[in-house]
């Protein structure tokens, strides 16, 4: 197994976190974030919330963070694969 991201796979997780409604996401658990209603995770003023059944906390907290962290990630490995081909 490879574990380097190619030009196509990083051009897929960009088109990807584009096509999501845009961010940032918030992700509100009942029981820790407010006292009764479904767990959800907000999507920001445009979109509609999404609720989650059956996820766990993390996995949820993980979704709703992966919108941002995901466009951070891929113009970080843009930014070091541009140093890179500078000192080539």
């Amino acid at each position: 197994m490879t574990t380097s991201i190619s030009e196509l796979e990083l051009q897929d997780m960009e088109a990807r976190a584009a096509a999501a409604q845009p961010g940032p996401w918030k992700s509100l658990v009942e029981g820790r974030d407010f006292l009764s209603g479904s767990n959800i995770i907000l999507t920001g003023e445009s979109g509609e919330d999404i609720e989650l059944s059956g996820a766990t906390i993390a996995d949820q907290d993980f979704i709703a963070a992966a919108r941002q962290d995901v466009p951070r990630l891929i113009a970080e490995v843009r930014i070091l694969r541009a140093l890179l081909n500078q000192t080539k």
